[in-house]
């Protein structure tokens, strides 16, 4: 059972590399991590080492560097800026991106050699060779040098030290600068920490003082020429005027006091272009009214029945009509009061005729006296027109000096005013820029730190031990591992021969059915059996890159367990150098494979019995001065004919394959290879060269058989089932 379950492991393992597709979709990760667990595991003393080498530099470096000390000073920075020509009060910038670079300008005035210059001249620090050590530069020599050349060569060499132990740090939210001096004396730390922030206070300071004597200096000069062009401006503006006869007229507007030139044509022009337009108006009304009741009766006209002595009259007319009729019905018409009504009725209507006629007709006189207003009207202001734009012309000159003057005056006033505020706040201290915190000695040195140091060893021991692992696994050829089998070569692994113990005897071990090396055979010729398409190739050779490896002692198990399954097995010593097989068989003779090969003896004498009765053996007896000679001949192919009639399964027991021929003369005529690697061995690519070799003259390489495989020292995905499996045999009771 256990044999089997060997078997299924290690047959399952290949089938699924042949045909990855059907197995993943993608990268195995499980195969990846346990391909970098196994890696660490198998250099764990090299990454310990690694790692242990780094810490142990990390804690030296720590010893032997001088510890420094840094001393902080925060100073406030406001966006403010006095404004030499606009407004009287500190306006703040309003725009983000010039406050970014107002204070990105401050960084660089902080950080100017002028600043670290004050700096050094106020604290004497060029004439003390203490600074110069404990910034970590040498003290200027004085060869050469004498009186202020030295003193100058010590100054910018004491700038230039204090410039690069400065670390100025502004965020970007805030708008508090920290000044940090770091040197070798925690003391000197803190004065000069607060040194700069004082020179950087006292600077500002000395700049506003600066710019605004130079602001009543240029206004000043500003000021007189902008009073002499505003008088000349003045002066023009009234010649012209009186020439012109302009009158200059001074209103409140909305905006303050307004000048402007007084006109009586335009004047009077605008007042009768307005009555013009109203007698315009006016006429075209009448017009229209008496269009409208020139075709109409007189007392279908509205004025008319609306008038009350046409209604008054309208209304007699009606009650005498009423008195004619109550006439009528009592008298003839010939009666005196019938026709007393009749006659007092047809004046009635007389009288309405004629008032409204005249009512009519008064419609018909505004008409005509409207067109004649008009007409005088139009008249008048086309006499003014001319006299209007000869004015107008007159005005534009009037109007270029005016606005010459009103710009020379603005001009005038914005400067007094802003000459008066500077002179008025001269000297006065409004500083942008103030000390937020004074820097203090500080207690305990700012590097080295040992627990920083020792992280960062860590990590530097961690990526140089995962370097020295990486580059071993890159350049380490050694095959120990089935995992070694199949990254490393590419070739399906057939067997796992376990490593015997230094008492024991590996043919006690194969003897013993129970042991694990025996059960170890067996799967592998269970796995041989379903390596080809056909089952158990018929010609089989077992080799391996060199010597020692285990090929011979795999080939004679081979024979035996394929025998003992009732197959006709022919085992062939093909080692013409020096062959072994004969005397381990204890055979005395003197025939073997040479004899056949040249000649001498026929196939059936060289053939001998072993203790199984389905296994025959032939040995690589006598030793020929040529054997790949007598390999390259024709007897082999002959011989290999005749053996292949007779038995189920040859054995070839080969040669190593480096720096022999024969072993790859007999890997042609097989029908497949079985190549032994020592899991226990160096190789140093003995073994890729052997494979190179094999592939060149087309041999079809079934698998690898690793052979002296320690299952306790593995680190692969078999060493916990193989060390039970083969454990399990000998610890059983029998």
């Amino acid at each position: 059972m256990a044999g089997k379950d060997l078997q299924n492991v290690v047959f399952d393992r290949d089938v699924s590399e042949d045909y990855p597709e059907e197995h993943s979709e993608g990268p195995d990760l499980a195969a990846v991590f346990r391909t970098v667990i196994s890696a660490v595991r198998r250099n764990v003393l090299l990454i310990a080492a690694t790692i242990v080498a780094t810490l142990a530099l990390g804690v030296v470096a720590t010893l032997l560097i001088t510890p420094k000390y840094k001393a902080s000073a925060q100073v406030l920075i406001e966006d403010q800026a006095d404004q030499i020509i606009e407004g009287s009060e500190l306006q703040k910038i309003g725009a983000g991106w010039d406050t970014d670079r107002f204070l990105q300008t401050q960084l660089g005035i902080i950080q100017s050699r002028s600043l670290a210059r004050l700096v050094v001249k106020s604290g004497r620090f060029s004439k003390d060779d203490m600074f110069f050590s404990a910034l970590g530069g040498g003290v200027p020599s004085n060869d050469g040098l004498f009186g202020k050349k030295l003193e100058a060569v010590r100054e910018d060499e004491a700038v230039d030290l204090l410039l690069k132990n400065l670390q100025v740090d502004l965020p970007r939210d805030s708008r508090i600068a920290t000044l940090t001096v770091v040197s070798r004396n925690a003391v000197l730390s803190a004065q000069m920490a607060n040194l700069y922030a004082q020179r950087y206070v006292e600077y500002n300071l000395n700049q506003k003082y600066q710019s605004s004597s130079y602001a009543r200096q240029f206004l000043g000069d500003q000021l007189a020429e902008a009073r002499a062009k505003l008088t000349q401006s003045e002066h023009d503006l009234n010649q012209y005027a009186r020439a012109a006869g302009l009158i200059r007229v001074t209103s409140q507007g909305a905006n303050g006091p307004e000048e402007s030139a007084l006109s009586v044509t335009n004047s009077t022009l605008v007042q009768l272009n307005e009555a013009a337009s109203k007698s315009v108006a006016d006429r075209i009304a009448a017009e229209d009214r008496w269009k409208t009741l020139s075709n109409q009766p007189a007392l279908s006209v509205p004025e008319v029945t609306s008038n009350q002595a046409v209604q008054q009259l309208v209304s007699e007319k009606t009650k005498i009509q009423g008195d004619l009729a109550e006439e009528r019905s009592r008298h003839l018409e010939e009666f005196a009061t019938v026709k007393s009504k009749r006659a007092q009725i047809s004046e009635l209507d007389r009288r309405i005729n004629v008032l409204a006629d005249s009512i009519k007709k008064s419609a018909y006189l505004d008409y005509v006296a409207a067109a004649e207003r008009e007409k005088s009207l139009v008249s008048r202001v086309n006499r003014l027109q001319n006299d209007a734009l000869n004015e107008q012309d007159r005005g534009v000159q009037y109007s270029v000096l005016k606005r010459v003057a009103d710009t020379n005056r603005a001009l005038y006033e914005t400067l007094l005013s802003r000459y008066n505020q500077i002179s008025a706040t001269a000297g006065a201290s409004n500083n942008n820029i103030t000390i937020v915190d004074r820097a203090e000695v500080p207690r305990d040195p700012s590097s080295p730190i040992l627990f920083v140091n020792l992280a960062l060893a860590l990590v530097l021991g961690i990526i140089f031990a995962a370097a020295a692992v990486f580059l071993r696994e890159i350049f380490d050829d050694a095959i120990r591992t089935p995992e070694d089998v199949e990254r490393k070569l590419g070739i399906r692994l057939l067997g796992l021969i376990p490593m015997l113990k230094d008492e024991e005897s590996i043919d006690e071990r194969i003897a013993d059915r129970r042991s694990g090396v025996s059960e170890a055979y067996r799967s592998l010729v269970t796995n041989l059996q379903y390596s080809t398409a056909t089952g158990l190739p018929q010609v089989l050779t077992i080799t391996s890159s060199k010597e020692g490896e285990g090929k011979s002692t795999t080939a004679r198990t081979v024979a035996r367990d394929v025998a003992s399954l009732g197959k006709k097995v022919l085992l062939v010593d093909t080692d013409l150098r020096r062959p072994t097989l004969h005397r381990i068989m204890g055979d005395e003779g003197k025939s073997g494979l040479t004899d056949v090969l040249t000649g001498n003896k026929t196939f059936d004498q060289v053939v001998a019995p072993s203790d199984i009765e389905t296994l025959n053996y032939v040995s690589g007896l006598p030793t020929p001065p040529d054997p790949a000679l007598i390999l390259s001949g024709e007897g082999l192919t002959a011989f290999l004919a005749l053996a292949r009639e007779r038995y189920d399964l040859v054995v070839i027991d080969s040669l190593p394959l480096l720096g022999l021929s024969d072993a790859v003369i007999l890997s042609s005529h097989a029908d497949g290879v079985l190549f032994v690697i020592d899991g226990a061995g160096f190789h140093r690519g003995a073994v890729k060269s052997a494979l190179r070799r094999l592939t060149l003259v087309g041999a079809n390489v079934l698998g690898v058989a690793l052979n002296r495989f320690e299952p306790r020292a593995g680190d692969s995905e078999y060493e916990y089932y193989a060390y039970n499996y083969y454990s399990y045999g000998s610890n059983e009771k029998r």
